[in-house]
């Protein structure tokens, strides 16, 4: 069954995402839900989209999503979505985005798929059945030093007023690490992380959307997440850092060793 959840996924996702495609040209309704949060009418298409497939096929089944209530059926089987992970990449025609669909059973994640339309890339998942990029396995990268680590990051919406807002620790992981690199899709860092392409992520202030389908997939290519502190990880908590698991204490240390500025 997982596999049929885990393929409509897929396909709803690479849907979403050729919308999300074809819109880029043009020009956008932008919105502001806080002082530099914001959304485009594209969000709420993709949204709309997604929700109209996930109830067509699977009308019992709860749904969360980024721009909307959603859907409470009262249901152990609950698709969160995010429609468009970049939305201010995406409002300023930077090619940097993606949909994100990931199956939650029982409090449990389950699948998930991010598809990055800009490449074509199709990162899956599923519990105990790895992940993969367009049907080939992922795995995380094999970087055991820090300082010769590729790290990304991202700032909270709440950046100018307040203080935990992730400059200290990125202002630490800097001097730590070989690069950081701040591209603005949560999701992607994720996926990124269990391609190897990164060695580790982490950020602040992320909702289930952002990370339910990549928290899943770093942790089946062989990675490791967790808070910032060490502890257990699930979507609800505050924090993530997510790693290819050799150099994860590491980062965990340096967490530690920083101060709010």
């Amino acid at each position: 069954m997982i596999c049929t959840f885990l393929s409509f996924a897929e396909t709803i996702a690479r849907e979403a995402g050729t919308l999300l495609r074809k819109e880029l040209p043009k020009e956008h309704q932008i919105d502001f839900k806080g002082e530099i949060n914001i959304v485009t009418e594209v969000d709420h298409m993709s949204e709309e989209l997604l929700v109209r497939r996930i109830r067509q096929n699977f009308p019992e089944h709860d749904i969360m999503t980024e721009e909307s209530a959603g859907f409470q059926c009262g249901s152990s089987y609950r698709w969160i979505i995010d429609p468009l992970d970049g939305t201010t990449n995406y409002a300023h025609g930077y090619p940097v985005f993606c949909v994100s669909v990931a199956l939650e059973i029982a409090g449990e994640i389950h699948c998930g798929a991010i598809y990055s339309p800009m490449t074509d890339e199709m990162f899956t998942t599923g519990k105990h059945r790895g992940a993969f990029l367009n049907g080939l396995r992922l795995n995380v990268s094999k970087t055991e030093s820090l300082s010769r680590s590729l790290l990304a990051t991202g700032f909270p919406y709440d950046i100018r007023v307040s203080k935990d807002n992730n400059i200290n620790n990125f202002i630490a992981m800097a001097l730590q690490a070989q690069a950081i690199r701040r591209a603005g899709s949560a999701a992607l860092d994720l996926a990124y992380v269990a391609a190897g392409r990164f060695d580790g992520f982490w950020e602040l202030k992320l909702m289930p959307w952002d990370t339910a389908a990549g928290w899943l997939m770093v942790v089946e290519a062989g990675g490791e997440v967790s808070n910032l502190d060490g502890r257990h990880y699930d979507f609800t908590s505050p924090n993530i850092v997510a790693t290819n698991g050799k150099i994860h204490r590491k980062m965990i240390d340096t967490f530690g060793s920083c101060t709010n500025i």
